[in-house]
C-alpha cells in the first residue's frame, strides 16, 4: 500500500556528517529518514527555499525537458530499500501512456518539488524505518556517539539505529 509522505525537514546527521531527507506521512506521525548525498540536499534545500537562478540547474533542466517532450510527472515512489539502499521511480504521463523511472530517492523528491508532484513510500517502508513520533521515543542523547548508518550496517542493526533516532537528533543542513 503506498502512503503519501511530504518533506518534514532537511537535516545533517551529526555522527556521519551525511545529509538527511526526513519526509513524514501525511497526516500521520510516522517519518521515514533516508541519507542522500550534498549535491541532492542542495537541490533540495534551495527548492524548500524558493531560490531561483538565471540558469537551470540539472534538477530543473530535467523539469524542461521532461514538459519539452510532453510529458507531465504525476508522481513519485520511494518503492523498496535492499541493503540500505532506497530506490524510487518517477511516474510519468506522456501522450496517455504511464512510464515509469528508476530513480534514486533524492533526485525523486528534488524533482517532485519542482513539479508540485505528489511523493509517496512504500507503507512498510514507513513501518519498517520510520521513527515514531510519541512520548516514548527515546531521548535526544540515546544514540551512541559514531554510530551513524554505514555500508556494513546489516537492516537489523539499520533498523535499531533509526528506532533510537529523533529527528531533532538532526542537524540543519544548509546549503
Amino acid at each position: 500500500m503506498l502512503v503519501e509522505v511530504k518533506v518534514q525537514s532537511l537535516g545533517l546527521d551529526r555522527s556521519s556528517n551525511t545529509p538527511v531527507v526526513i519526509l513524514e506521512e501525511t497526516g500521520g506521525e510516522r517519518v521515514l529518514p533516508i541519507w542522500i548525498g550534498p549535491g541532492e540536499a542542495s537541490a533540495i534545500a534551495m527548492q524548500l527555499a524558493d531560490m531561483e537562478f538565471s540558469r537551470p540547474l540539472t534538477h530543473d533542466l530535467l523539469v524542461a525537458v521532461l514538459n519539452g517532450l510532453g510529458g507531465s510527472l504525476r508522481k513519485v515512489v520511494i518503492s523498496r530499500v535492499e541493503k540500505n539502499t532506497y530506490y524510487a521511480e518517477l511516474i510519468v504521463h506522456r501522450n496517455g501512456e504511464v512510464i515509469s523511472v528508476d530513480a534514486r530517492p533524492s533526485d525523486s523528491i528534488a524533482i517532485a518539488l519542482r513539479t508540485k508532484a505528489r511523493i509517496f513510500a512504500q507503507d512498510d517502508l514507513l513501518e519498517r524505518a520510520s521513527i515514531e513520533i510519541a512520548e516514548e521515543a527515546p531521548d535526544p542523547g540515546s544514540t551512541p556517539k559514531g554510530e551513524g548508518p554505514s555500508e556494513t550496517m546489516d537492516p537489523e542493526q539499520l533498523e535499531e539505529h533509526l528506532r533510537r533516532l529523533n529527528p531533532e537528533d538532526f542537524g540543519r543542513f544548509t546549503p
